[in-house]
């Protein structure tokens, strides 16, 4: 591995080929529950670097695990502990390379940190939607790769549906130069919906054309009390029909989870008391003024209460109110969870019919094994996405909790699987989720997965060991 290490110092400069203590900082995942080893961490200047980087690595069978902003929470991005692979930092591809207003797109490299792409477009007088509470950190690329979410994925979709066209650096070391401005290219394969979501096993993203949106002229926000889940979901079908294009968020928030703010984190006011079971951060994006948006706003909220469906509401009147709002949401809800100790989460999709259904079931599924246990549900009603958190009973400590950890994953997973869900909604699959999957997947479904990857990565150097575990002979399709 020394003449590999003399390459790679030859062609990036030693200054970013990292060993020892300098990569220790990139080994551990955001959670920092898993810790890996590396040959080196290497940190490529741009698109003809990371490429060389992967020639060098396949001429010496050398894995290859690409990171971005390390904020990912399925260890996606962290290494395995044999210390045989390479970690490729894409951390220092950080151009805007265009902005086209007529086109309505800008094209980024990827390790460029969201919240600047967002704010490189509002200085064009556009936007670019994607908003998560790790846009400080995260990257494009990271978000691409894991084909993020985050609050907005109701009005503009998931990342996928944000990027146009990607450049990548294949398992070869090619670059395939897919940048193209373009909404309608039927001309083969979606080679970009592959790469999309795949978590940097069959190639890496070294950048992106980005969709961009007009500036809304008005936005409007409220925080609403419902008596039942079924209400939430009643008021967001009315909603969308009120609305329609212009609701660009629905947040659910279950009373556990608001009382956990009251509790720990009492410098948050809350805007409503707690004495209902659910609610909801809804917003309004419109394009066509102040005036308008608050007529369409208080018109539907109104009905809503007179049909019974709404039974409080906290209409911000400002942007620092709806700031506030904002922040029980992104910011005190997390703290809130953290000071009342270690939860085991989960990121399931579930269609939003049956959310109440699922909700019901999984609630009395767990207090009948694990008695005194404390669902903390919310997350983005709208497109069907809870994070379902379960929080130790008042009486027991985080370490009881965790003593049945596997047990209630199977719990909450099975449950999902079997309200038409899904374990994974917006986080991806890692290295965290991966053993799960052949318990939810069917053996077709495994099998296309597979031959994808080696027909991309036959080599099997991209990522090993994330999203799909190592084949074994016994499980080839006849």
């Amino acid at each position: 591995m020394s003449t590999l290490l003399a390459a790679l110092r030859e062609a990036l400069g030693s200054t970013h080929v990292l060993t020892g203590d300098d990569a220790t900082g990139y080994l551990t995942d955001q959670h920092r529950r898993l810790t890996g080893r590396a040959l080196a961490v290497v940190r490529p200047a741009d698109t003809a670097q990371v490429a060389q980087v992967v020639r060098l690595c396949r001429q010496h069978r050398t894995p290859i695990v690409p990171q971005g902003g390390n904020t990912g929470l399925m260890g996606a991005a962290t290494p395995d502990g044999s210390g045989r692979a390479v970690l490729l930092s894409l951390g220092r591809l950080q151009r805007i390379r265009a902005i086209d207003r007529d086109n309505d797109t800008l094209t980024v490299e990827a390790g460029a940190v969201l919240a600047n792409v967002q704010q490189a477009a509002r200085e064009a007088g556009r936007l670019f939607p994607l908003s998560l509470g790790s846009e400080g950190s995260c990257t494009i690329g990271g978000n691409l790769s894991t084909n993020a979410g985050g609050t907005q994925v109701l009005r503009y979709g998931n990342t996928r549906e944000l990027v146009l066209g990607l450049e990548v650096v294949t398992a070869e070391g090619a670059v395939w130069d897919g940048l193209r401005g373009l909404r309608k290219d039927n001309t083969g394969y979606a080679l970009r919906d592959l790469y999309v979501g795949s978590e940097g096993t069959l190639g890496i993203i070294t950048a992106a054309t980005l969709k961009l949106y007009p500036l809304p002229q008005a936005q409007h926000t409220a925080l609403l009390a419902f008596g039942c889940i079924r209400d939430a979901v009643a008021f967001l079908s009315s909603a969308r029909a009120g609305f329609g294009a212009s609701l660009t968020a629905f947040e659910l928030m279950s009373d556990t989870a608001l009382g956990l703010i009251a509790q720990h984190v009492p410098a948050q006011p809350l805007p409503l008391p707690l004495d209902a079971p659910w609610y909801a951060l809804v917003e309004l994006s419109d394009s066509e003024g102040e005036a308008h948006a608050r007529e369409r706003f208080e018109a539907v909220v109104s009905q809503a209460f007179e049909d019974g469906l709404v039974t409080d509401a906290a209409i911000a009147e400002s942007l620092p109110q709806s700031d506030a709002l904002w922040r029980l949401r992104d910011e005190a809800l997390g703290l809130a969870q953290q000071r009342d100790g270690r939860n085991i989460k989960h990121d399931v999709s579930v269609p939003i019919s049956r959310i109440p259904d699922f909700l019901a079931a999984t609630a009395a599924a767990l207090q009948a094994r694990f008695p005194g246990v404390r669902p903390v549900a919310f997350g983005h009603l709208g497109d069907g996405n809870l994070h379902y958190n379960v929080s130790h009973a008042p009486s027991a400590t985080p370490a009881e909790l965790f003593a049945a950890e596997d047990a209630i994953h199977e719990l909450v997973h099975d449950s999902v699987h079997a309200h038409g869900g899904s374990i994974s909604a917006e986080h991806g699959v890692g290295q965290t989720k991966r053993d799960l999957l052949p318990r939810y997947k069917s053996a077709v479904e495994l099998d296309l997965m597979r031959r994808l990857k080696a027909a991309f990565d036959p080599l099997g150097l991209l990522n090993p060991g994330k999203v799909l575990a190592p084949h074994t002979a016994e499980e080839s399709t006849p």
